[in-house]
């Protein structure tokens, strides 16, 4: 079983740490997973100009691929003027309508606002469920506070929701398989 996460964001680290503790912890629960994660601000994903993916650059080939290879898959995105990243929605835009169908898909979004936890309910959780994903009961919000000064997690509540994420992703993949 495959896991992979998608960190969202062309600039900073705090959304990538973020969903590579997602990773990491599937991979301390189970350690037979595996996990890659898919960080765009490695990659030069082309922009959406309606043509058939023959038609844009390897990268932009090689994310759609493992995108829709993944098994279960952990979107993050930071939260900038109340909505995803350009380049998150950019990666959707390429995909499959029914990319998601029978996956599991996790959500983890940071921000600087307490009232961005909403847009995991309001524009994230829509997206999945229109690509046919699975979200399970939770996501995880991680606040810009909640990162020490070397940029890692340092709230031991969102280290546990972290774990609960995956705990959970793993047991609904699970459920989706029968």
């Amino acid at each position: 079983m495959k896991l992979v996460g998608i960190s969202g964001s062309l600039t900073g680290s705090k959304t990538s740490k973020a969903v590579h503790e997602i990773l990491a912890a599937a991979k301390r629960l189970y350690p037979s997973i595996q996990t890659e994660l898919l960080d765009l601000k490695d990659y030069n994903v082309e922009f959406v100009t309606g043509k058939p993916l023959t038609y844009y650059n390897s990268d932009t080939w090689k994310v759609v691929q493992t995108v829709s290879e993944a098994d279960i898959l952990i979107i993050g995105t930071p939260i900038y003027q109340a909505s995803i990243t350009g380049a998150l929605k950019n990666l959707f835009d390429h995909l499959a309508v029914d990319v998601f169908n029978s996956k599991a898909v996790g959500i983890v979004t940071t921000g600087g606002s307490d009232k961005h936890f909403l847009v995991a309910e309001y524009q994230l959780k829509p997206i999945i469920s229109y690509l046919k994903g699975t979200t399970p009961a939770s996501s995880v919000f991680v606040h810009s506070k909640d990162f020490n000064e070397d940029n890692e997690i340092a709230s031991p509540i969102v280290l546990e929701r972290i774990e609960k994420l995956a705990r959970e992703l793993v047991a609904l993949q699970a459920y989706l398989d029968k």
